[in-house]
């Protein structure tokens, strides 16, 4: 085991030890090469619509192998005062929105060049070193870069730390930093990885989207591959319906799909605080999908002129084995997105509402509880029991339950209609236990997910998660 290696695994190890339910709020910064098709514009209305929930540190316009030459964060300023319209009406649902003037604040540029050619001396702008003024900021949160273009803002800020500051510093620098990049859309992201391997870096590496994690979203409509998930909720139609007609200024800004909806989206969706998102834990999955940490072979790069392999372990493409709607079961790493699809889009349609609806006609998350412990141990043969009856809606609905085996986040792979009985699966209270003749060499590890979800309109889900360690 390399130095890179042991440094990633003891992080992960310090993580596991966190309580998973009490997530204070993610710091983010996003890069975005917004205006180079329409998808950065709708990330851009949904961010606002969660802007209560994170604490958004920086907007800032990029480049991109799209978007060459030019920033547009002009386009920016459009959707954060389209939102300052609505914050009023917001504040009605949850607390917390920042106003227009703080967002506005934030809105900064990059470098106007491709890549690289904007990374070295005399290259700073606004965007990188705001990037390294909030990452030095007195906050024990880690930042969290999404990258939705370039990424030759990070790459900028990251060169100068390296130059100005010692070993030491530059280390710490880093450490503070979690990347989340969709794909590699220039050449400094490759460079990044290289050079500084400690970096937290999460990406399905390469330039071909088509079998990036981040295209479950909605990338069946874009590529036509074969998906389980209701297609329905990514195009044109719903959308109109759900978000961008009669919901107010925000939702004018929402640019109908051309050809992907919101492709930048999951690089900030599991950040969000719903009980299932655990954003130091990528190989946990979550709304953001699922990312395992390995050195992954060579992938496309088809437009730059030049590729070194990767060298690094990083966090990348992993699979769920999901039943999809039409009751196939579908194996592959986009799954990890869309086997929330129904839950995400309503969840946005809902908060779409709260920008044009009082909170007596919206709907509103419920609260799912577990009763004891989320960390549990077992063992073969032994009957246990998970309680949420506790779980409650705040518009008083009433809640279904879904007890999800999440198998692929663990280690325990037995055949589950070989190892596991289940009683109460769709109830509050789930019955379980291995059965007895399961044989363990060793300790193992896997997870539950309850999902509890309301019967508003649109009907919203929140989550809880149970680590269960079993002991032979």
């Amino acid at each position: 085991m390399n130095r890179i290696h042991l440094i990633i695994l003891v992080l992960i190890t310090l993580v596991s030890s966190v309580d998973l339910q009490s997530q204070s709020k993610p710091r983010v910064l996003i890069l975005t090469d917004i205006e180079n098709e329409p998808d950065d514009a709708q990330s851009m209305v949904r961010l606002m619509l969660y802007s209560n929930v994170l604490d958004i540190e920086g907007l800032v316009a990029t480049t991109s192998r799209h978007l060459r030459d030019k920033t547009a964060e002009w386009r920016i300023q459009e959707i954060v005062t389209a939102y300052g319209k609505v914050r009023a009406n917001l504040l009605q649902h949850e607390s917390g929105y920042p106003t227009e003037e703080y967002l506005k604040s934030l809105i900064k540029v990059g470098i106007p060049k491709y890549g690289m050619e904007g990374v070295g001396e005399g290259m700073d702008t606004p965007g990188s070193d705001w990037l390294i003024e909030v990452a030095d900021r007195e906050d024990q949160r880690p930042l969290w870069v999404s990258v939705w273009g370039g990424a030759n803002v990070l790459a900028q800020a990251l060169w100068k730390v390296r130059q100005t500051r010692s070993t030491q510093e530059l280390q710490r620098f880093v450490s503070k930093l979690r990347v989340y990049t969709i794909s590699d859309q220039d050449n400094s992201a490759e460079w990044i990885r290289k050079e500084f391997p400690q970096l937290f870096y999460i990406v399905s590496a390469g330039e071909n989207y088509r079998n990036a994690t981040w295209s479950g979203i909605s990338g069946e409509r874009w590529y036509k591959f074969a998906s389980g998930a209701d297609t329905t909720l990514i195009k044109n139609p719903w959308l109109r319906a759900n978000i961008i007609e009669n919901h107010g200024p925000l939702g004018a800004q929402y640019p109908e799909v051309e050809y992907a909806m919101e492709g930048d989206t999951p690089s900030y969706l599991g950040l969000i605080p719903n009980g299932l998102n655990v954003p130091e834990r990528p190989d946990y999955g979550g709304w953001g999908g699922r990312y395992e940490l390995y050195t992954p072979r060579f992938l496309e790069y088809r437009h730059l002129q030049q590729h070194q392999p990767e060298t690094r372990p990083i966090w990348t493409d992993a699979q769920d084995e999901v039943v999809g709607k039409d009751g196939r079961v579908y194996i592959d790493n986009h799954a990890t997105i869309w086997r929330w699809r129904d839950h995400y889009q309503n969840d946005f349609a809902a908060r779409m509402d709260w920008c044009t609806m009082s909170a007596e006609e919206a709907n509103h998350p419920p609260v799912a509880r577990i009763k004891g412990e989320h960390e549990i141990s077992i063992r073969p043969g032994e009957w246990y029991t998970l309680d949420a009856n506790t779980s409650s809606d705040p518009d008083g609905d009433q809640l279904q339950y879904q007890w999800i085996h999440y198998a692929e986040t663990g280690n325990f792979y037995a055949m589950p209609w070989m190892s596991w009985q289940f009683e109460g699966n769709n109830s509050a209270t789930l019955r379980f236990r291995l059965h007895p003749n399961v044989k363990l060499d060793n300790p193992q590890h896997t997870q539950f997910v309850l999902a509890v979800t309301d019967n508003g309109t649109p009907s919203l889900t929140r989550y809880q998660r149970v680590l269960v360690n079993i002991f032979p």
